[in-house]
């Protein structure tokens, strides 16, 4: 058994206890986890990952063909592609939300389409990062389509609404399935298929699993160039392309570890992540900048010998994002207290003014009838 070999059981084995953890925390919770809870969750996933990206720096074997030292090089490409796709994940939480506020799916059923949301989003990366890796390692000049395809995922992403991509009523799935059998319209149902007067009919949330499903798709069609740029960069001659396809889907898996505890606290802090879309484009158009500019050797060898680089900047934009967001979110909030308290000092003016007209309208009748008398 190869030390690789004991990386891949050593992640199989972490990524199961922490995955069945996570259901479970979030099984007993019935009511949903409060902000503080899920943030703390969150951070626990956070710190494992960055653990394991600990463990490949200390104990991962140097490759006999390099001088460059190989875990150096496979941690900083880990925690890269981590970050990056964890941002990614955090991205996909925020068009589940809008889906289940367009389809008016109830909260209480909410962790089961979750759920069944993030397995399918670990095995369509997984195809798809074999499949990219594959084809990448046998045909270069594909970097340069991934890197035009992450291009256009970086403008769609900075320019495009997201509620129109996700809009039920545009989803082709949804619309042939809603077409094609009987809909129970149960928003509580928890199977997708149920019989009624002896026919089949599909339910809501099969109909939420074909929009969830078709969305996961794209995420990860948009995703996986990013991985493979990361990895790629590089690497030629420092890590073989096992420990690349390694990497790609370690740090990628590890990025949807813990997204049904951060769901709940993604619902109660969303204005902490205002411009996080922004900051994904950006590291995106990086990413892809960086594909295509390889064809020019100088750049290539920069970034190549440069791996840190790449981190700072994947790291940098994501902590400017959010601190960002929570400023200008701070200051919007300012502005909104400062016009609750113009309206209200308006409507006290108003108020006494009133008072002073009826006071004075009442003494002026009062002395008037007092005249007459």
């Amino acid at each position: 058994m190869t030390s690789l070999d004991v990386f891949w059981l050593a992640f199989v084995a972490l990524f199961a206890i922490v995955f069945v953890l996570d259901m479970y925390v979030t099984n007993r919770r019935k009511e949903g986890m409060d902000v503080k809870t899920s943030l703390k969750w969150t951070g626990l996933w956070i710190t494992i990952a960055l653990l394991f990206s600990a463990a490949i720096y200390m104990f991962f074997p140097q490759n006999s063909d390099s001088n460059v030292k190989t875990s150096t090089v496979m941690m900083v490409k880990f925690i890269s592609g981590y970050f990056t796709e964890y941002s990614l994940s955090i991205d996909n939480l925020f068009v589940f939300i809008m889906i289940f506020s367009l389809m008016s799916v109830p909260e209480s059923v909410q962790p089961v389409h979750l759920k069944i949301g993030i397995l399918l989003s670990i095995v369509l990366r997984i195809v798809f990062i074999v499949a990219g890796m594959t084809l990448v390692q046998h045909f270069s000049w594909i970097m340069y389509i991934f890197g035009a395809i992450l291009m256009w995922t970086a403008y769609k992403m900075a320019f495009t609404d997201s509620e129109d991509q996700v809009d039920p009523k545009k989803n082709f799935l949804y619309k042939t399935a809603s077409k094609m059998f009987p809909v129970h319209w149960d928003m509580h149902a928890v199977t997708f298929f149920k019989k009624i007067n002896n026919k089949w009919h599909i339910t809501p949330l099969f109909l939420v699993f074909l929009v969830i499903g078709s969305t996961n798709v794209l995420f990860a069609m948009d995703s996986i160039p990013a991985i493979i740029g990361i990895i790629n960069e590089g690497s030629k001659g420092v890590i073989s392309n096992a420990d690349q396809n390694f990497l790609a889907i370690t740090s990628n898996t590890f990025s949807v570890m813990g997204l049904v505890s951060l769901y709940f606290a993604l619902k109660g802090v969303m204005q902490m992540f205002r411009f996080l879309q922004h900051g994904v484009s950006f590291i995106l158009f990086f990413i892809a900048a960086k594909m295509l500019l390889s064809a020019i050797p100088a750049v290539e060898h920069f970034f190549g010998s440069h791996a840190w680089i790449s981190l700072a900047v994947i790291v940098g934009t994501l902590t400017f994002s959010i601190l960002l967001s929570l400023v200008i979110a701070e200051k919007k909030e300012i502005e909104h207290l400062q016009e609750e308290v113009a309206e209200l000092t308006f409507e006290v003016d108003r108020l006494e003014h009133e008072d002073d007209d009826v006071l004075t309208a009442t003494k002026a009748k009062t002395k008037y009838d007092f005249g007459k008398n």
